[in-house]
Protein backbone atom coordinates (compact mmCIF):
# COMPACT_ATOMS: atom_id res chain seq x y z
CA UNK A 1 0.00 0.00 0.00
CA UNK A 2 2.58 2.30 -0.97
CA UNK A 3 0.34 4.47 -3.77
CA UNK A 4 -0.94 8.07 -2.63
CA UNK A 5 -4.42 6.98 -4.16
CA UNK A 6 -4.34 3.55 -2.51
CA UNK A 7 -3.62 5.05 0.79
CA UNK A 8 -6.55 7.36 0.64
CA UNK A 9 -8.90 4.96 -0.34
CA UNK A 10 -7.98 2.94 2.21
CA UNK A 11 -7.98 5.65 4.96
CA UNK A 12 -11.29 6.75 3.76
CA UNK A 13 -12.73 3.32 4.30
CA UNK A 14 -10.99 2.55 7.75
CA UNK A 15 -9.48 -0.47 6.26
CA UNK A 16 -7.31 -2.27 8.40
CA UNK A 17 -3.85 -0.76 9.15
CA UNK A 18 -4.95 2.33 6.49
CA UNK A 19 -4.16 5.04 10.34
CA UNK A 20 -0.56 2.86 10.06
CA UNK A 21 0.07 3.37 6.35
CA UNK A 22 -1.72 7.14 6.40
CA UNK A 23 1.21 8.21 9.21
CA UNK A 24 3.27 6.44 7.06
CA UNK A 25 2.47 8.41 4.23
CA UNK A 26 2.47 11.61 5.58
CA UNK A 27 3.28 12.07 9.34
CA UNK A 28 6.82 13.71 8.14
CA UNK A 29 4.60 16.29 6.12
CA UNK A 30 2.53 16.94 9.22
CA UNK A 31 5.00 17.10 11.80
CA UNK A 32 7.09 19.17 9.71
CA UNK A 33 4.50 21.56 10.04
CA UNK A 34 3.87 21.51 13.32
CA UNK A 35 7.96 21.72 13.59
CA UNK A 36 8.01 25.34 12.10
CA UNK A 37 4.85 26.94 13.52
CA UNK A 38 5.10 26.03 17.33
CA UNK A 39 8.95 23.73 17.57
CA UNK A 40 9.84 20.62 18.28
CA UNK A 41 8.19 20.45 22.03
CA UNK A 42 4.55 20.80 20.73
CA UNK A 43 4.79 19.20 17.33
CA UNK A 44 4.95 15.67 18.54
CA UNK A 45 1.63 16.18 20.35
CA UNK A 46 0.21 18.43 17.88
CA UNK A 47 1.01 15.62 15.04
CA UNK A 48 -0.70 12.70 16.90
CA UNK A 49 -3.84 15.24 18.02
CA UNK A 50 -3.72 15.61 14.07
CA UNK A 51 -3.85 11.80 13.58
CA UNK A 52 -6.44 11.31 16.04
CA UNK A 53 -8.97 13.79 14.59
CA UNK A 54 -8.18 12.66 11.20
CA UNK A 55 -9.12 8.57 12.55
CA UNK A 56 -12.48 9.86 14.19
CA UNK A 57 -13.47 12.35 11.43
CA UNK A 58 -12.14 10.15 8.48
CA UNK A 59 -15.73 9.46 6.73
CA UNK A 60 -15.65 13.15 6.16
CA UNK A 61 -12.48 12.28 4.14
CA UNK A 62 -13.42 12.08 0.31
CA UNK A 63 -10.64 11.16 -2.35
CA UNK A 64 -12.15 12.15 -4.99
CA UNK A 65 -12.43 16.02 -3.94
CA UNK A 66 -9.13 16.24 -2.66
CA UNK A 67 -5.57 14.17 -1.56
CA UNK A 68 -4.97 12.87 2.13
CA UNK A 69 -2.05 14.80 2.38
CA UNK A 70 -4.11 18.37 1.67
CA UNK A 71 -7.14 17.18 3.81
CA UNK A 72 -4.27 16.57 6.76
CA UNK A 73 -2.78 20.13 6.28
CA UNK A 74 -6.01 21.64 7.38
CA UNK A 75 -6.32 19.83 9.82
CA UNK A 76 -3.04 20.51 11.11
CA UNK A 77 -4.05 23.87 10.57
CA UNK A 78 -6.35 24.02 12.71
CA UNK A 79 -5.08 22.21 15.67
CA UNK A 80 -1.60 24.67 14.95
CA UNK A 81 -4.07 27.79 14.96
CA UNK A 82 -5.27 26.53 18.63
CA UNK A 83 -2.26 26.08 20.46
CA UNK A 84 -0.98 29.42 18.90
CA UNK A 85 -4.53 30.87 19.88
CA UNK A 86 -4.04 29.41 23.59
CA UNK A 87 -0.27 30.09 23.53
CA UNK A 88 -1.03 34.07 23.20
CA UNK A 89 -3.53 33.84 25.72
CA UNK A 90 -0.97 32.55 27.61
CA UNK A 91 2.37 34.24 27.06
CA UNK A 92 2.56 36.48 30.04
CA UNK A 93 2.50 33.41 32.01
CA UNK A 94 4.87 31.50 30.36
CA UNK A 95 7.54 33.27 28.53
CA UNK A 96 10.05 30.18 27.43
CA UNK A 97 13.00 31.63 25.94
CA UNK A 98 13.64 28.51 23.88
CA UNK A 99 10.28 28.54 22.29
CA UNK A 100 10.44 29.04 18.31
CA UNK A 101 6.66 30.36 18.69
CA UNK A 102 6.93 33.72 15.94
CA UNK A 103 4.94 36.53 17.44
CA UNK A 104 2.58 37.01 14.37
CA UNK A 105 -0.27 39.61 14.21
CA UNK A 106 -2.37 36.79 12.38
CA UNK A 107 -2.13 33.17 13.58
CA UNK A 108 -4.21 32.14 10.98
CA UNK A 109 -2.97 33.66 8.06
CA UNK A 110 0.16 32.94 8.83
CA UNK A 111 -0.18 29.65 9.54
CA UNK A 112 -2.17 29.05 6.36
CA UNK A 113 0.45 30.64 4.24
CA UNK A 114 3.28 28.27 5.96
CA UNK A 115 0.93 25.55 5.19
CA UNK A 116 0.23 25.81 1.59
CA UNK A 117 4.05 26.38 1.44
CA UNK A 118 4.63 22.96 2.69
CA UNK A 119 1.84 21.54 1.00
CA UNK A 120 3.48 23.07 -2.73
CA UNK A 121 7.03 22.04 -1.33
CA UNK A 122 5.30 18.61 -1.15
CA UNK A 123 3.58 18.55 -3.59
CA UNK A 124 6.55 19.23 -6.36
CA UNK A 125 8.79 16.91 -4.67
CA UNK A 126 6.17 14.24 -6.03
CA UNK A 127 6.87 15.43 -9.21
CA UNK A 128 9.19 13.64 -11.70
CA UNK A 129 12.38 15.33 -11.60
CA UNK A 130 12.48 16.43 -15.26
CA UNK A 131 9.46 18.07 -14.58
CA UNK A 132 10.26 19.90 -11.09
CA UNK A 133 13.34 21.32 -13.08
CA UNK A 134 10.76 22.62 -15.70
CA UNK A 135 8.28 24.20 -12.69
CA UNK A 136 11.66 25.27 -10.83
CA UNK A 137 13.13 27.20 -14.43
CA UNK A 138 9.67 28.71 -14.83
CA UNK A 139 8.14 29.89 -11.49
CA UNK A 140 11.65 30.10 -9.51
CA UNK A 141 13.68 31.55 -12.16
CA UNK A 142 10.92 33.03 -14.26
CA UNK A 143 11.78 31.66 -17.53
CA UNK A 144 9.97 32.04 -20.51
CA UNK A 145 8.59 28.11 -22.09
CA UNK A 146 10.95 28.95 -24.54
CA UNK A 147 13.66 30.06 -22.92
CA UNK A 148 13.44 26.52 -20.94
CA UNK A 149 13.50 24.41 -23.63
CA UNK A 150 16.57 26.60 -24.83
CA UNK A 151 18.46 25.87 -21.42
CA UNK A 152 17.35 22.23 -20.94
CA UNK A 153 17.76 21.12 -24.65
CA UNK A 154 14.18 20.03 -24.39
CA UNK A 155 11.75 20.55 -27.41
CA UNK A 156 9.24 23.31 -26.85
CA UNK A 157 6.25 20.66 -26.86
CA UNK A 158 8.05 18.89 -24.13
CA UNK A 159 8.47 21.72 -21.83
CA UNK A 160 4.74 23.25 -22.56
CA UNK A 161 3.53 19.13 -21.86
CA UNK A 162 5.91 18.76 -19.04
CA UNK A 163 4.08 22.30 -17.56
CA UNK A 164 0.55 21.16 -18.45
CA UNK A 165 0.86 18.01 -16.58
CA UNK A 166 2.66 19.31 -13.54
CA UNK A 167 0.32 22.24 -13.21
CA UNK A 168 -2.84 19.44 -13.54
CA UNK A 169 -1.33 17.58 -11.13
CA UNK A 170 -0.01 20.19 -8.24
CA UNK A 171 -3.57 21.42 -8.46
CA UNK A 172 -5.26 17.57 -7.64
CA UNK A 173 -2.44 17.98 -4.93
CA UNK A 174 -3.72 21.12 -3.45
CA UNK A 175 -7.28 20.34 -4.12
CA UNK A 176 -9.25 21.84 -1.13
CA UNK A 177 -5.99 22.45 1.40
CA UNK A 178 -8.29 23.20 4.59
CA UNK A 179 -9.38 19.66 4.13
CA UNK A 180 -12.95 20.95 4.60
CA UNK A 181 -16.20 19.91 1.30
CA UNK A 182 -17.45 23.30 -0.05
Amino acid sequence: MDEPDTIDQGFASGGADALRHAYDAHGSLVYSLCRRAVGGDLAADITQEVFIAAWRRRTSFDPDRGSLAAWLTGITRHKIIDVLRREARHRNDRIDSSSVLLDVSDPVDWVGALGDRMLLADALAALPERSRTVMHLAFGDGLTQQQIAESTGLPLGTVKSDMRRSLARLRRHLDHPDGESP
